[in-house]
């Protein structure tokens, strides 16, 4: 999954595809590059990001999300939390609904289950203003991650948004110290209990900045180490900046935990190997 953020202050990319024409040059040569999906982003949920309003968060993305599906036929993930956002752009041809709020804002629910769309629910604690300050868990991070996943989970089928259509992220450094985003990671694949795909996003975070001491623009390496530990433990989609670095990575990750399923200089699928 290429990030594609049209938003004015993301902590890596703001400001640097807000006009369409560059949005769409951005998102091609990802697709160029091996991403399956592209994630349109109109809020910033750094931590200390201001708010925005419906109004203004769908004029940043509609444009884009319509241009994407219109020009590229590109699969469109939407990252947002607003009900207005989640209707508008599913009638433009979205594809997937991407919300670190877990549809909890009033309204995104009851979208996301009209939309049809298949929807992720990301674990965070707090907002994206104040999420980093000191936060604290009384019990493992895995554990906290996987119970708040679980009743979400249930109150979307409740609501009528069956349980295939669903996706689940960790929400790494959403409300998470660096010690907490290390752990979870390291004990991912409890997740993998809920029986959902599992959409992990630690692109250039600051976890991997404290950890090596490198600014936003030197984090690649990194965030590659990052990468190939995530699909060891059963990550389905990366959600990525990085792209074209990120595929090698992953394809030399699978080849190692699927010995016996490249052959002759292609990747086969597990029956046929």
């Amino acid at each position: 999954m290429g990030i594609l953020n049209v938003t004015p202050d993301s902590f890596s990319d703001g400001g640097q595809h807000n006009a369409l024409d560059d949005a769409l040059r951005h998102a091609e040569q990802m697709l160029a590059q091996g991403a399956a999906i592209i994630d349109v982003g109109g809020e910033s949920t750094r931590p200390g990001a201001a708010s925005v309003s419906e109004q203004e968060e769908l004029d940043r993305v509609a444009p884009v999300v319509e241009a994407l599906v219109r020009e590229l036929d590109a699969l469109v993930s939407v990252d947002t939390s607003s009900a207005q956002v989640i209707r508008e752009t599913s009638a433009l041809g979205a594809g997937m609904i991407n919300d670190v709020r877990s549809l909890e804002r009033e309204g995104a629910l009851a979208a996301a289950a009209a939309s049809a769309l298949p929807v992720c629910l990301m674990h965070r604690q707090g907002e994206p203003q104040t999420m980093q300050q000191s936060p604290h868990y009384s019990r493992p991070i895995e554990t906290e991650v996987a119970e708040y996943l679980a009743k979400r989970i249930e109150e979307c089928e409740a609501a009528g948004l069956k349980r295939h259509r669903l996706l689940i992220d960790p929400g790494f450094g959403f409300g998470k110290t660096v010690e907490h985003n290390l752990r979870l990671l390291k004990r991912m694949d409890t997740l993998q209990a809920l029986a959902l795909p599992l959409l992990v996003g630690m692109s250039r975070k600051s976890m991997i900045g404290k950890v090596l001491g490198r600014p936003v623009e030197e984090r690649l390496h990194g965030g590659l180490a990052l990468s190939a530990l995530a699909v060891e433990r059963g990550a389905s989609i990366l959600r990525v900046h990085d792209v074209g670095a990120t595929v090698d990575a992953v394809n030399m990750t699978w080849a190692v935990l699927q010995e016996g399923c490249f052959q002759d200089g292609s990747f086969k699928h597990q029956e046929e190997a």
